[in-house]
């Protein structure tokens, strides 16, 4: 798959928008920050709908052309993409307990087996809680695969869309079905937010909606090449579709634990985001001529910074924090700098060389390969 610079434009403003809204950390930014600042959790489902696409049609394409899937290919390959240098962030945060943006941490077996979005207590054990996203991701992995392959040995649209309404609908009846009998009866309580977070935002089966949009483009892409390219013809309405529905998505989360953003916000919120990507897929459209300095390079790492932002974050606070206190200007650019070199260290010293090592594997020039070809840098956000 080529490079596409409206995705990596998507991807760069996505791991940007959720540095920001971790900023908390240092007790937030001033204007014209702050409003960014507030919805940066957003860019987390941005990531799962640029996922859900790329992962979902790395697997479905060959699937369409009749080939085999290959389960113990495709798991090795997410290996060498994700483990490293998530372990490497982990044994830090393990092994120099000052490394942590917050006091407490959940068990080190419950990362190893990615559940931490599933067991965490936000009370008292926030420390690379923002590892929630990753388990959503690795679950994702494990499952849609084989959902992949039993939807495509007699491939029917009524299938395909039974199972669509089912994790669409089913998402949007649990969530409200926890909100009425789980977070009302304490809404003005403290406990309110904690079940927010562990009990909706945080677990697997409520956040399906990014990833299901995802997986909608990758099989109109797949098996209705002709839709896609319908898309493509119109990329630049689509994206300007997309940037309505985003902005009554934004509107509608302004109050972010409400019942109807509970509810129909997920949704929207992903829709509005895959019209987006629809448009970065299109190197002719006005997302896909952008061309932001930085960007590219941002896209790169993005990993990388998702890993280990929120700790530097917080080393920084430590040992600068006070001098810098009153100097917005300065606080920013010393902050972007320590995360972006940090950011670029992992992945330069461990992801990189790590997924040249998988190309080198994975390389025989005599063998068609079972997947479309994937930049090995650059092939799935992966937050």
């Amino acid at each position: 798959m080529r490079r596409l610079p409206g995705l990596d434009l998507l991807r760069a403003i996505a791991i940007v928008w959720v540095m920001l809204f971790h900023s908390y950390i240092i007790d937030g930014w001033h204007e014209p920050f702050r409003s960014m600042e507030n919805f940066g959790w957003m860019g987390v489902d941005l990531f799962f709908v640029l996922s859900g696409y790329l992962i979902g049609f790395q697997l479905l394409q060959p699937l369409s052309e009749g080939q085999p899937l290959l389960l113990g290919q495709f798991y090795l390959r997410r290996a060498f993409r994700i483990l490293p240098a998530y372990f490497a962030v982990l044994a830090l945060y393990f092994l120099w307990p000052r490394f942590r943006e917050a006091p407490g941490i959940q068990p080190l077996w419950q990362f190893l087996t990615f559940t931490v979005n599933l067991l965490i207590h936000t009370d008292r054990n926030l420390a690379f809680s923002h590892v929630w996203s990753l388990c959503v991701e690795e679950h994702f992995y494990l499952v849609f695969p084989c959902l992949a392959w039993w939807l495509t040995r007699r491939p029917s649209m009524a299938k395909f869309a039974g199972v669509f309404a089912f994790v669409l609908i089913g998402g949007i009846a649990l969530r409200g079905f926890l909100w009425m009998h789980w977070m009302a009866p304490v809404i003005h309580q403290d406990a309110f937010n904690t079940r927010f977070l562990e009990d909706i935002y945080y677990p697997t089966w409520s956040r399906l909606d990014g990833l299901l949009a995802g997986i909608v483009l990758a099989t109109i892409r797949a098996y209705r090449p002709l839709w896609w390219i319908r898309l493509q013809q119109h990329a630049n309405a689509v994206l300007l579709g997309g940037c309505v529905v985003l902005a009554v998505a934004i509107v509608l989360f302004r109050d972010r634990a409400g019942l109807l953003a509970t509810t129909a916000g997920y949704p929207l919120l992903a829709l509005g985001f895959a019209l987006m990507v629809i448009a970065g897929a299109n190197t002719q459209s006005w997302l896909g001529r952008i061309r932001v300095p930085g960007a590219r390079w941002i896209a790169l790492i993005s990993y990388s910074l998702y890993l280990s932002h929120k700790a530097v974050l917080h080393l920084v606070d430590g040992a600068l924090g006070q001098p810098l206190t009153g100097h917005v200007v300065l606080a920013f650019f010393v902050y972007a700098l320590a995360v972006l070199l940090a950011g670029a260290l992992l992945h330069y010293a461990v992801e990189r060389p790590v997924l040249h090592l998988r190309e080198k594997l994975f390389e025989n020039p005599r063998q068609h390969k079972p997947y479309p070809a994937i930049n090995p840098i650059h092939d799935t956000p992966d937050l």
